[in-house]
């Protein structure tokens, strides 16, 4: 059973989440909130395995607090709902320690499949629109300075070409396919990766790809 928390300020919106998990068999709503100060709150009281949070919010908005969240150090991972293409916000978020997001016109199947895949440790971008996303707010990256990064020292030859294939938007399928690898293999070396240079999960690992400077927007 995945445990949620649904932020959102609108309760019509709250109303229709929490019909649609309740409905499903693996999800659990163990609670609301209304604005990020109430979500962060009720994150620390009750531990839920995933977030659903809202962008915009009046006072504290759900960047911050998933930053707050996300500092904390708990298991909770947040799956942000946002205007994709239209948030200013999005790349803010990612930074802040989302795992995901999903547009609020989504089906209920990608948002059931998107919980599942944050619960899960994984992102729900797919990598394509992951590199789509990153593409857009790439001048806000600073690359360069970044290449001293003492994390980049700790990955193999193989680990680094692994990282700049994650950066560069390929599947776990094309990276095994263009690198001559089985896919085990590369999802034994993503993994390593995401540990070695501590991001919480492939999102994080574009962002750290693009801020070394190993894969530049097209």
């Amino acid at each position: 059973m995945i445990t949620v928390l649904i932020v959102d300020d609108q309760p019509l919106q709250r109303l229709g989440f929490r019909m649609l998990l309740e409905s499903n068999p693996d999800t659990e709503v163990v609670g609301e909130a209304g604005n990020g100060t109430e979500a962060v709150r009720r994150t620390t009281d009750l531990h839920p395995d995933v977030v659903l949070m809202d962008v915009r919010m009046p006072g504290m908005d759900g960047i911050e607090a998933t930053r707050r969240i996300v500092e904390s150090g708990g298991r909770s991972r947040i799956l942000m709902l946002t205007t994709f293409d239209l948030d200013e916000y999005a790349h803010a978020a990612l930074r802040a320690g989302a795992s995901g997001f999903l547009l609020k016109d989504a089906h209920p199947e990608e948002l059931l499949a998107g919980i599942r895949a944050v619960a899960a440790g994984d992102a729900v971008i797919a990598p394509a629109l992951t590199r789509r996303l990153l593409d857009t707010f790439a001048h806000q990256l600073g690359g360069a300075a970044a290449v001293t990064d003492p994390r980049l020292a700790t990955l193999t030859d193989r680990e680094r070409e692994i990282l700049v294939a994650i950066g560069n938007g390929w599947t776990n399928g094309e990276i095994a396919e263009r690198l001559v690898l089985s896919e085990s293999t590369v999802k034994t070396h993503v993994g390593r990766v995401l540990a070695k240079v501590g991001a919480r999960d492939r999102i994080q690992a574009v962002i750290f790809a693009y801020d070394l400077g190993l894969t530049r927007p097209r």
